[in-house]
């Protein structure tokens, strides 16, 4: 192995080389205006009231924002953009990701797709995973009643046995067919019972390999110790613990809601704090790796490099089994394919789903997008050197 690691971020002939000049013009567009504040909170006012009244804009989304950052309307759509990026040595995560549809029999309804989606990857190295929101079958007052320890009625228990029963399926069958199941973070007055199902199904499945991952946002101040607890308990259980890192997505929600009802924020008290916690939780991983997986899921580049860089001072392989790097599709190629260039395993996050169901999601990434400092600035930075390289 070399004595020093072969890896840059700034290489946008492998960033890029997926992309052809038309896709890396469209691309160039959609940044240049998702950058602008103004404009997604137009989008955001307007998109659901349009979708309402039915007016023809299905079209427009899907040409644009969806088509960057999606997979498709379907499964099979999602599977040929899989495929795509499989021709990379890039992974992905498949994302079903209609959010906000509330009701027993969309919960129930909403099963069948994961299984599908697992049944899918089953066998196949270039969809190691899948991911599942528990909001996805649970309704939102009920996981928060809970999380608040309030005492449940007859009924709301076998509320929450359905719930329980579906997350379980999923984990059954994702165990079944050696696919990583990721568990995303929700917001913080309803995490405790999402942790919960989370930890169970660690307990049941992970005992020879990692299955199931809980999802550590590292941007809560409280979340490095959990780890670190969550790491323990496994240890103590006889079960392999999975670890997904993030940084978080609900930081302006979390603090707005804190200051309402004048309790402490979760969130740390600044980006340093949170980056600082993240790297913290990423070394401890790593010289963990006989006990746990780690799925760095993040679009920072100098936790990535950070990563990168200790597996290989480590000597540990870059392919390591036990170690998968993640960003979203569309955005921060220059992380993923150089990565999956330089050898390790990285993967995209690939949402899908019906455009009219998939508009909250998209809405969330933009405001996320708009509200991270120099991202935008960063990602059309890339996209022009590569435009400006191949002289289009």
């Amino acid at each position: 192995m070399e004595k020093q690691l072969s890896l840059s971020f700034e290489n946008t002939a492998i960033a890029f080389e997926h992309m052809s000049n038309g896709a890396l013009k469209r691309a160039n567009f959609l940044f240049s205006n998702i950058g602008k504040p103004w404009l997604v909170k137009l989008g955001a006012f307007a998109t659901p009231i349009a979708f309402k009244l039915r007016l023809p804009i299905k079209g427009i989304i899907k040409s644009t924002i969806f088509n960057q950052f999606c997979g498709g309307e379907t499964l099979d759509e999602a599977v040929r953009a899989a495929e795509e990026l499989g021709k990379f040595g890039v992974g992905v995560v498949l994302d079903y990701s209609v959010e906000a549809v509330e009701g027993e029999e969309n919960y129930d309804n909403a099963v069948p797709e994961f299984l599908r989606a697992i049944q899918y990857a089953t066998g196949k190295k270039h969809i190691p995973f899948i991911a599942i929101k528990v909001t996805g079958f649970a309704r939102f007052g009920l996981l928060e009643k809970i999380h608040a320890g309030g005492t449940l009625t007859a009924e709301e228990q076998a509320e929450f046995k359905r719930v329980h029963d579906r997350i379980h399926t999923i984990s059954a069958a994702a165990a079944k067919g050696k696919v990583g199941l990721l568990i995303d973070a929700e917001e913080s007055w309803v995490q405790q019972p999402v942790d919960d199902l989370a930890d169970e199904m660690m307990s049941l499945f992970n005992k020879e390999q990692v299955i199931v991952y809980n999802t550590f946002q590292l941007y809560r101040h409280d979340r490095l110790e959990f780890l670190q607890a969550s790491y323990d308990k496994a240890k103590a259980a006889g079960y392999l613990l999975g670890a997904k890192l993030v940084r978080g997505a609900y930081m302006e929600k979390e603090r707005k809601r804190a200051e309402e009802e004048a309790y402490p924020s979760p969130i740390q008290p600044n980006k340093a704090a949170a980056d600082q916690d993240y790297d913290t939780a990423i070394r401890f991983c790593l010289d963990r790796l006989n006990d746990l997986g780690l799925f760095i899921g993040t679009h920072n580049e100098d936790s990535c490099m950070l990563a990168a860089q200790l597996l290989h001072e480590k000597g540990i392989a870059h392919n390591h089994p036990g170690v998968s790097f993640s960003q979203l599709y569309g955005m921060s190629d220059n992380i993923t394919f150089n990565l999956a260039h330089a050898g390790y395993n990285v993967s995209k996050y690939l949402p899908y789903g019906p455009v009219k169901d998939v508009v909250p999601y998209l809405i969330r990434r933009a405001q996320e997008n708009t509200s991270i400092a120099g991202a935008m600035g960063r990602e059309l930075g890339l996209i022009r050197s590569e435009m400006k390289r191949r002289k289009i």
